[in-house]
């Protein structure tokens, strides 16, 4: 088996659980490739480092590649699996989330939880929770690599303190123009987060659904908006400056108001892995208090 590990600089408190996962791979004979910023980051903040261990490095999408992992560990918290799947993008490699960071919604592996969950990655106990995606284009030709959100893409003013309108079309024909602050175009997995924050509803990862979520309206009557995710989006945006700022997850791009943006679902989507220990109706109560009542 060949695992490839992924992350940034971690906090000097994780240093003894990044420690765990290696102790663990090197037991079960385990192939190992490390990205270069979190071997460099370990290798500054510890005297003795990965010297000792036979690994890979790889620094980018064709060095992963050559490694061929069958999975990805992700050490850091939902940023981090943001991340990776810029670097996994339609490579079809499991991703397992290990929380080295706050809320690890994505990334629900607990840090007591690290020897349990790769006992169970190593003897198949566990299932691909397969995450649907959003990819862009523009009508000005200008590309955003990549051009996919895991979470949401979002539309936004850019300086001013004044709304814009996001003119917004589903298939060609008119939806609504939202004057607001910005839209939020969300995915089930990014519904409980920006999306969320706004007032959005909170999605099952498996639902064929996006959700539009207007940032702080001026009307209303103006509420989330769920749509199959088979549907085409196109928007136009209107603004005092003439420019906006798109967000896909949290890559900024800054565009003219003479841009179109389409969107739509991506051609590939990302697989977490989900042990035995977790799911997604437990992950909602332990880590938003979602239904927590007394009387329960």
């Amino acid at each position: 088996m060949r695992i490839a590990l992924f992350g940034r600089a971690p906090k000097t408190q994780n240093l003894p659980y990044i420690e765990v996962v290696l102790e663990k791979l090197i037991e079960e004979g385990v192939q190992i490739g490390v990205y270069r910023p979190l071997r460099d980051a370990v290798q500054q903040m510890k005297e003795e480092d990965f010297a000792e261990l036979e690994y890979v490095v790889y620094d980018n999408e064709e060095e992963l590649d050559n490694f061929d992992p069958d999975f990805l560990i992700s050490l850091g918290g939902d940023g981090t699996i943001l991340d990776a799947t810029v670097l996994i993008q339609s490579k079809d490699i499991p991703i397992l989330g290990i929380n080295m960071g706050r809320l690890g919604f994505l990334a629900n592996v607990a840090k007591g939880n690290i020897e349990s969950s790769l006992d169970a990655l190593f003897t198949g106990r566990f299932q691909l929770d397969f995450r649907s995606l959003l990819q862009v284009r523009t009508s000005c030709g200008k590309l955003m690599k990549p051009n996919f959100a895991l979470n949401e893409i979002t539309l936004a003013r850019k300086e001013s303190t004044s709304m814009i309108t996001v003119h917004t079309y589903l298939n060609g024909n008119y939806l609504n123009s939202y004057w607001a602050d910005g839209l939020i175009v969300s995915t089930p997995t990014g519904s409980t987060g920006y999306s969320l924050s706004c007032g959005g509803p909170i999605i099952m990862p498996n639902s064929d659904n996006f959700v539009l979520t207007p940032i702080a309206p001026h009307n209303l009557t103006m509420r989330p908006f769920v749509i199959n995710d088979s549907n085409t989006l196109r928007m136009q945006v209107e603004s005092r400056e003439n420019e906006f700022l798109t967000s896909l997850d949290s890559r900024m791009h800054s565009f003219t108001t003479e841009t179109e943006l389409l969107i739509q679902k991506a051609d590939f989507r990302i697989a977490l892995v989900q042990t035995e220990l977790q799911d997604f109706p437990s992950t909602m109560r332990n880590k938003l208090s979602w239904g927590r009542d007394h009387r329960n």
